[in-house]
């Protein structure tokens, strides 16, 4: 449920049945526009006026967002989303296509000012998009698509925050692709109050009770946006991302979805796109979403993006020892990964609120405290994954996903460096 504000009106969100919005007149006269989602079938949002009148304006306005154009026209709404200027920002653009697609090969590349995104420079602005995954739009419905693109210049060089390239090339190397990379990647999320920069539920000014009660919490005192946690749940379910689950975090405001497991580039792809919806439902709803790794400081836990991953190798038997060299190679370039891993990451990484200390490389089984995990279930059946949990919430995950890939197949360290690790490790644990 999300509101728009006509000037005279305030309006505030509140638990009042399925689809109400608690409206408070800041003046007579006023009205507020609410936005709700509409009836069972469709997948668009109604506009509510709550005020003194109701106006025929709006109820045209509803049945407009409500429109199913598919019995008037073949032609459809194809959203193109990327990765914006700041690598973490997604920016968006529509336009109408002849008829509905099913593989990004069909669409046309397109072109926006890279000037107006911190891509470009004014003189020689254009930037082309490459479509390359193509999700179902929750929002419009019917045989409209939301579009996945990378970024090149006229001359069809990936621009620099352009990772999805270089991760490709990586995940289409034969020794990397006939291992079949498995990603499932917990992405965590705080949200915010739009107009104080303070997370959801909490007090202005002030702070809620000590962590403990909030994780995987119920209770309007306890949990903070599950309607939003909710509504970004399906509407990835129907636009075809791979998410698998979801819950509320430690920190009051925070919230946790998975996505996985996926195979390859699709991993970096899927978080994108949820990412994207994420930030539309957010928008809706009023709330603000940010992926600050630690966006309140003191005693409160950071966000992460922790990535599960595993090979063929890993997931047969015998494949403890593939998942320790793994560790092995992750030891040695540490210090690669964290510079790879997120902004700000080094607020999150303390060693404390379950998370390694920055500077130091370890691992263990089960322990939450290390950079990488071992699962109990990994050790006792001699195969599984790994969980490296040092990226940030705002981590890029074509660059995590394809660096986890590189570093673990491709990259071979001298003996004499792997001797020391080895030894280094073993005292580790």
């Amino acid at each position: 449920m999300a509101q728009a504000v006509v000037p005279a009106m305030q309006c505030q969100m509140g638990a009042l049945g399925k689809s109400a919005v608690r409206a408070r007149p800041a003046a007579a006269g006023g009205r507020v526009w609410g936005v709700r989602k509409a009836a069972r079938g469709t997948a668009g949002f109604k506009v509510l006026a709550l005020g003194p009148e109701t106006t025929g304006v709006v109820q045209r306005m509803n049945q407009l967002l409500d429109m199913d154009t598919t019995p008037f026209t073949d032609k459809i709404i194809a959203e193109y989303i990327w990765v914006g200027g700041s690598g973490i920002d997604i920016r968006s653009k529509s336009r109408t296509i002849s008829k509905p697609v099913e593989d990004p090969s069909e669409l046309p590349k397109w072109n926006y000012d890279g000037s107006s995104t911190g891509q470009a420079p004014g003189e020689d602005s254009e930037v082309i998009l490459y479509p390359q995954a193509i999700f179902k739009d929750p929002f419009r419905g019917g045989n409209n698509i939301i579009v996945m693109c990378d970024t090149y210049t006229p001359q069809g060089e990936p621009i620099p925050t352009n990772k999805r390239a270089r991760a490709a090339q990586i995940f289409s190397d034969p020794k990397v692709s006939s291992q079949v990379p498995w990603f499932g990647i917990e992405q965590e999320y705080t949200l915010m109050q739009r107009d104080v920069n303070w997370p959801l539920g909490w007090p202005v000014g002030g702070y809620p009770g000590p962590q403990g009660p909030y994780y995987c919490a119920v209770g309007s005192d306890k949990s903070f946006g599950r309607d939003i946690s909710d509504a970004h749940y399906k509407a990835c379910l129907y636009a075809g991302i791979e998410i698998s689950g979801t819950n509320g975090e430690v920190m009051p405001g925070q919230w946790e979805y998975q996505v996985g497991p996926s195979v390859g580039i699709d991993a970096g792809d899927h978080i994108w796109a949820s990412r994207y919806l994420l930030e539309r439902i957010t928008e809706q709803a009023g709330v603000v979403l940010t992926l600050d790794p630690k966006p309140i400081q003191g005693d409160w836990n950071g966000a992460g993006c922790h990535t599960n991953y595993s090979t063929k190798s890993m997931r047969e038997d015998g494949g403890f020892e593939v998942i320790k060299k793994a560790i092995l190679n992750l030891s040695l370039r540490h210090d690669l990964h964290i510079s790879e891993y997120g902004e700000g990451n080094e607020r999150r990484l303390t060693g404390l609120h379950e998370t390694a200390s920055i500077s130091d490389f370890s691992w263990g089984v089960a322990n939450r405290g290390c950079s990488i995990r071992v699962g109990r279930d990994t050790e006792a059946k001699g195969k599984g994954y790994l969980e490296d949990r040092r990226p940030a919430s705002n981590m890029d995950p074509y660059t995590v996903t394809a660096l986890l890939a590189e570093t673990t197949i491709l990259w071979e360290p001298t003996l004499e460096a792997e001797a020391l690790a080895a030894k280094k490790l073993a005292m580790n644990v």
